[in-house]
């Protein structure tokens, strides 16, 4: 299922996300580091999504209170809440 999050607070603009059997089988980020976050969704790739909000959830970017691997958690916590 393919599940498309608008980030809030950071330089990417849009997050999307391929999701099956509660796993992530792929992910995109449009705008923001692309080299970073082409290596998170790598890094990602097959994990289940509790495992992937542990781990992402909290990180900041420099004075932010939020980042883009915390608005991954994010996106990933708002699609589970709305099964």
């Amino acid at each position: 299922m393919k599940y498309v999050f608008s980030p809030r607070g950071v330089c990417s603009r849009q997050i999307i996300l391929d999701i099956e059997d509660n796993k992530i089988k792929d992910c995109e980020f449009i705008g923001g580091c692309n080299g970073n976050l082409k290596g998170i969704c790598k890094l990602i790739k097959n994990l289940e999504i509790p495992d992937v909000i542990e781990k992402l959830e909290g990180i900041t970017c420099n004075n932010k209170s939020t980042s883009c691997p915390d608005q991954l958690a994010q996106a990933l916590k708002e699609y589970l809440n709305k099964l």
